[in-house]
């Protein structure tokens, strides 16, 4: 997971600020989450994963955050990440928008914990050059389409962009 989730251009187009409270949904073993803290100033990393295995994974190397309590690491989904209204400033969800059990209803609880003026990045494998694994795993177009139109059926502002590997779906609250 390490490997293809190359996560430097995510975390420049999430565009955390200082103090902003940041959700990563699907956080896998903690690549991004470790970016999150080692290169922002955010004031707090939430992380949401349905896997006991990535959590522990991830918990490792941000053992320090977890510590101190700048992140939070628990057992969760797309669908239910167990957050309050409007408690995030910033959602990421990179390599698992295909593996959520409910497209429509993991959007709109993205929606309902990010506050207004909140974005929301959801990337999958592709990209403007994705290497021999990115190319494997890119999705159809017709998928890359149902996931933009319902991120515009729930969010007010949205684009869909490449980066170097990733094809990535940027919505604002």
């Amino acid at each position: 997971m390490l490997w293809t989730n190359r996560q430097d251009e995510v975390l420049e187009v999430l565009d955390v600020r200082p103090g902003d409270r940041v959700l990563e949904v699907g956080f896998g073993p903690g690549g991004l989450l470790r970016l999150l803290v080692s290169r922002t100033e955010a004031a707090h990393i939430v992380g949401v994963d349905p896997s006991p295995t990535m959590r522990a994974a991830a918990t490792r190397p941000n053992h320090a955050a977890v510590r101190s309590g700048r992140m939070t690491l628990v057992l969760g989904t797309a669908e239910r990440t167990g957050l309050a209204d409007q408690s995030v400033d910033r959602v990421a969800s990179v390599n698992n928008v295909d593996l959520w059990s409910d497209l429509e209803a993991g959007m709109r609880e993205l929606h309902r914990v990010v506050r207004p003026g909140g974005k929301v990045v959801v990337a999958w494998h592709g990209g403007s050059s994705p290497g021999r694994i990115e190319r494997r795993l890119r999705m159809p177009e017709a998928k890359l389409a149902r996931i933009e139109g319902c991120m515009r059926r729930v969010f007010t502002d949205t684009a869909r962009d490449r980066l170097s590997t990733l094809d990535v779906f940027t919505a604002v609250r």
